[in-house]
């Protein structure tokens, strides 16, 4: 009897040590195709059980009618989509909008930061912000010269309230430097950081991740077949030589977050990348890890033969549920909440 009872508490503590991961919900954020292509999504928790999600979307990628759009989620509904800036530049002109970025300052205050340009080379910067939690928007500001903002991977608040942005160029000459800008939470620039890119290691489009003690990380796209690192240990103001992790990446687009329990949450195609750009994006899994360098897949979110599903945006709301958005065969948004 005594022998049935230790090994009924020994099966508990191994059954409750374990943690699984499970489909809360999965939907398109509109039903139809409603574009030639979209992507590059972006989300952000307003408040309890209220999301505001964002993608750019028009004919085709860099089509000069491409427009920012939006589209609130509450109470496990989706409401009409809508746009949040255009890509009318003057009354003779429109440039393309890429990338759009959300982030909630700590005093309250929506900012989107987006790109606008004829392609990522020659791109600037832009933002507009709301006060009213997305239902109205600001005029857009265009920021200053060589200041991107999160380029597409959201920033994280410091504690002496300025928030840094992951960032990165693409230059003409075909380079690609990774970076990080930090700003006030009014969204105003205040400076930049480089990160040496060791070994010419080709780095773009960062999401950064805080560990339990204290040091941050870049995960990065890379041209390399894996993603590409950083790590700080003094609060993000320097940042080591750009490295690579063990995680196969195919020139593809990456997010990531710190969990509330403390652990590193990736969202990431698995596949080395191909002949051309979009192979190796038909498989799209969900990571996890304690200490940012050993990394174990527990949620597939998409495996097919081809396509393309990428792009991944991620947060972990307010109750722990983590909500992860992506691009679905560039002709829709789909939104998939996890319990992890």
């Amino acid at each position: 009897m005594l022998k049935n009872y230790h090994l009924l508490i020994l099966t508990v503590i191994i059954f409750s040590s374990c943690r699984v991961t499970g489909l809360v919900t999965e939907s398109f954020v509109f039903d139809d195709d409603l574009f030639g292509q979209c992507h590059a999504s972006s989300i952000v928790e307003l408040n309890k059980d209220t999301f505001l999600i964002t993608w750019f979307g028009g004919s085709y990628e860099g089509a000069s009618d491409v427009d920012i759009w939006g589209a609130f989620y509450s109470e496990d509904s989706w409401g009409l989509p809508f746009v949040i800036a255009k890509s009318h530049v003057s009354d003779t002109v429109s440039m393309p909008c890429w990338n759009p970025v959300l982030y909630l300052t700590e005093t309250g205050r929506l900012l989107l930061f987006y790109k606008q340009g004829p392609n990522p080379r020659e791109w600037w910067g832009m933002v507009k912000h709301s006060d009213d939690g997305g239902k109205n928007w600001s005029n857009h500001t265009r920021l200053s010269d060589g200041v991107l903002g999160p380029i597409k991977n959201k920033p994280i608040s410091l504690e002496n309230g300025t928030f840094l942005a992951p960032s990165s160029i693409e230059t003409l000459d075909n380079k690609w430097i990774a970076h990080l800008e930090i700003f006030s939470n009014d969204g105003l620039f205040i400076r930049k950081i480089e990160i040496d890119h060791k070994n010419e290691i080709c780095a773009i489009q960062p999401s950064v991740v805080v560990h339990r003690d204290g040091r941050m990380q870049l995960l990065c796209r890379s041209r390399q077949d894996f993603i590409a690192q950083s790590w700080s240990i003094d609060g993000g103001n320097t940042w080591e030589p750009m490295s690579l992790l063990e995680v196969r990446n195919p020139n593809s687009g990456t997010d990531a977050v710190t969990l509330h329990d403390g652990r590193q949450l990736l969202v990431y195609n698995p596949s080395e990348s191909g002949e051309q750009w979009w192979l190796g994006r038909n498989v799209l899994r969900v990571a996890v890890s304690d200490d940012g360098v050993t990394w174990t897949d527990i949620y597939t979110l998409e495996n097919h033969e081809e396509g393309e599903y990428s792009y991944p945006a991620v947060v972990q709301d307010s109750k722990g549920l983590v909500h992860i958005t992506y691009t679905w065969q560039r002709k829709r948004i789909k939104h998939v909440i996890l319990k992890v």
